[in-house]
C-alpha cells in the first residue's frame, strides 16, 4: 500500500480558489477599506473557507493581494505558488486581463474564446461573485449577490463601480512547460482553474479533464488524426511515425479508457493509441485503466495468445518478450486493437502501435 494511502489526505485550493481570495482581498483594500489578514470566500457548493494574505501592496489607483497556493497533498504543479491579483477601477463591468505568468488562450476548443486570458469561466464566476462580497463589505452596493447567472449582467445595476482585474502568477510561464498548456495553445504561462475550488488529493479527475480539452482543441483546430500514448517514449515514436503536430498528441497516459470514452462521444476519424508492451499488454486484455494499482497482465493468458506455456511462468512482460520475442508484441497490439473497437465501436478508425523502451516501434495493428 502507498504512503498516501495509509492516513487522510489532506484537501487543498485550486488555482482559481487562490485568484479569488486575491481580488476580494484587494477590492477591500481598493474601495476604502484595508487588506484583511484573512480573507473569505465563497465556493461554488456554499463553503467558506479563509486564506491568508502573502502579500500585499497599494498604488494610487490600484491595490494588489496575493495568496500562497496550497495544494494539499496533490502532488500539483503550482503548490507553493504565489498568485497575485491587481485591481484598480474601469469602465463599467468587470474585464480580466493575464498578468506575468498567467497565460493566453490561441486557440479554439477551450471555455475560453482566443485572445481571452485563460481565466476559466467558474474562476470567473468565483471572482466575480467575491468581487460583490466586497462591495457590500464596503458599502459600494446593498443589493444582495444574486444568482451566479446574473452577476455580470446585474453589475452596473447594482451600482457597482467597473473594476480591471489582473491576475498574475510570478514564475507561471516556466511552470506551464510542465502542463498540458502549450499544447492546448495557452501561450505565456499557467491557467487559473477549478470548478469547485477544492483540490482533491491524487483525484484523476484534473488529468482527465485536461485529455478531454485536449480532444477539444484538436476537433476545433480541424485535425483528424489524433494519438494518445502512455508515456513520452512512446508520444516521440508515435508523433515522428505518422508526422503529427504537438495539439493532435493527447496526454492519455494511463487513462485509456477516459480518452478513449470521451472520443466515442466526440469522435475524430483517426485514432493512434500508443504505448510500451507492458501497458498495451494490459489494454490487450481489456483493461482501460492501465496503472500498476489498478491492472495487471495475466500472464496465463498471454501464454496462450501467443501459444508458449513458458510465458505463463514470466514475472514481467519484458521477460515473456525476450522468450517469445517480436511475435508476442504482434499479438499484444492486434489484441489490443480488437478490444478498443469491439468496445468503442467502429465509427473511428483506430491503430496500435508498440514501442520498446529505447523508442522503437516493434509492432502495429490497423489501418
Amino acid at each position: 500500500m502507498m504512503d498516501h494511502e495509509k492516513r487522510d489526505l489532506r484537501r487543498g485550493w485550486t488555482t482559481g480558489a487562490c485568484a479569488t481570495a486575491a481580488v476580494k482581498a484587494a477590492l477591500l483594500r481598493l474601495w476604502g477599506g484595508a487588506f484583511p489578514e484573512t480573507v473569505t470566500i465563497t465556493l461554488p457548493r456554499g463553503e467558506r473557507p479563509g486564506f491568508a494574505l502573502a502579500r500585499s501592496a497599494r498604488g494610487s489607483d490600484w491595490a494588489e493581494a496575493g495568496i500562497v497556493k496550497d495544494a494539499g497533498d496533490d502532488p500539483d504543479v503550482t503548490h507553493g505558488a504565489l498568485i497575485l491579483a491587481r485591481v484598480r477601477e474601469s469602465a463599467a463591468g468587470v474585464t480580466f486581463r493575464a498578468g506575468a505568468g498567467v497565460g493566453t488562450v490561441t486557440k479554439p476548443g477551450l471555455p475560453i474564446p482566443p485572445g481571452e486570458p485563460a481565466i476559466n469561466p467558474v474562476p470567473r464566476e468565483m471572482m466575480l461573485r467575491a468581487a460583490w462580497e466586497a462591495g457590500l463589505e464596503t458599502g459600494r452596493t446593498a443589493q444582495p449577490v444574486p444568482d451566479v447567472a446574473g452577476l455580470a449582467e446585474s453589475w452596473v445595476a447594482a451600482g457597482l463601480p467597473g473594476v480591471e482585474i489582473t491576475i498574475s502568477i510570478p514564475g507561471g510561464e516556466k511552470l506551464a512547460a510542465k502542463t498540458w498548456n502549450p499544447r492546448l495553445g495557452i501561450e505565456g504561462g499557467l491557467s487559473v482553474l477549478g470548478t469547485t475550488g477544492i483540490v482533491r488529493p491524487f483525484s484523476c479527475a484534473a488529468w482527465i479533464a485536461s485529455i478531454h480539452r485536449g480532444v477539444d482543441v484538436a476537433r476545433a483546430t480541424g485535425l483528424s488524426h489524433v494519438a494518445g500514448c502512455t508515456g513520452a517514449t512512446s508520444e516521440r515514436a508515435v508523433q515522428a511515425l505518422y508526422g503529427l503536430p504537438d495539439h493532435a498528441m493527447l496526454d492519455m497516459g494511463d487513462f485509456a479508457g477516459g480518452m478513449l470514452k470521451y472520443l466515442a462521444r466526440h469522435p475524430v476519424a483517426r485514432v493512434t493509441i500508443g504505448g510500451g508492451l507492458a501497458k498495451l499488454a494490459k489494454l490487450a486484455q481489456g483493461a482501460i485503466d492501465l496503472h500498476s494499482a489498478r491492472s495487471q497482465v495475466d500472464f496465463a493468458r498471454l501464454a496462450e495468445m501467443v501459444g508458449d506455456a513458458r510465458v505463463a511462468q514470466a514475472n514481467t512482460v519484458l521477460e515473456a518478450y525476450g522468450i517469445v520475442g517480436e511475435p508476442l508484441a504482434k499479438k499484444v497490439a492486434e489484441a489490443a486493437l480488437e478490444q478498443v473497437r469491439a468496445r468503442f465501436g467502429a465509427e473511428i478508425g483506430y491503430d496500435v502501435v508498440v514501442v520498446d523502451r529505447e523508442g522503437a516501434v516493434i509492432a502495429r495493428a490497423g489501418p
